[in-house]
């Protein structure tokens, strides 16, 4: 049986999504241990011209959510990019997860050769190259630059908090 594009832009990107929330979770209750602000956090970086984690979490929210809608024909739904604590991160994660799961297997009939064209580029991409190219990598970079963030600020996660469950 071969794997599906649902099961790559959903269920895959639904369980860096879970994974994520607990890396979250995480840095909240490190900053209670510590008495650390959590704003400290939410606005620290690898390096001055990188974005902050919130803004990495927006962005793993906007890769996976974009990655389904524009596999199956559809604009992406879009949320303000407006969270400024962790509680508000949790709930732009759990509306992206929410609305991933409204995407349905049949929905990506064809899905790899549909035309894909995204903003800020001027060439389309077939839905395979989208998929494998450009958003499954740009997911994973981001989390993984949110979790790194983390680690470089003390916050005690390791390669299981980031792969979640198997």
């Amino acid at each position: 049986m071969s794997i599906s594009y649902h099961q790559l832009a959903v269920e895959s990107n639904i369980t860096v999504l879970n994974n994520l929330s607990h890396l979250l979770d995480k840095a909240v209750a490190y900053c209670a241990e510590r008495k650390i602000e959590e704003r400290v956090l939410l606005e620290a970086r690898l390096f001055p011209d990188m974005f902050p984690l919130k803004r990495q979490v927006q962005l793993v929210s906007d890769m996976t959510k974009g990655c389904a809608a524009r596999l199956t024909g559809q604009e992406p739904p879009s949320f303000e990019d407006k969270e400024n604590s962790f509680p508000e991160l949790q709930e732009r994660i759990a509306k992206t997860i929410a609305y991933l799961k409204t995407v349905k297997a049949a929905a990506f009939a064809d899905c790899e050769t549909r035309e894909i064209r995204l903003p800020r580029r001027d060439k389309p991409m077939r839905g395979d190259v989208f998929l494998l190219r450009h958003s499954l990598p740009n997911v994973y970079f981001h989390i993984t630059t949110a979790y790194n963030i983390l680690r470089h600020n003390g916050v005690p996660v390791g390669k299981a908090d980031f792969l979640g469950a198997i």
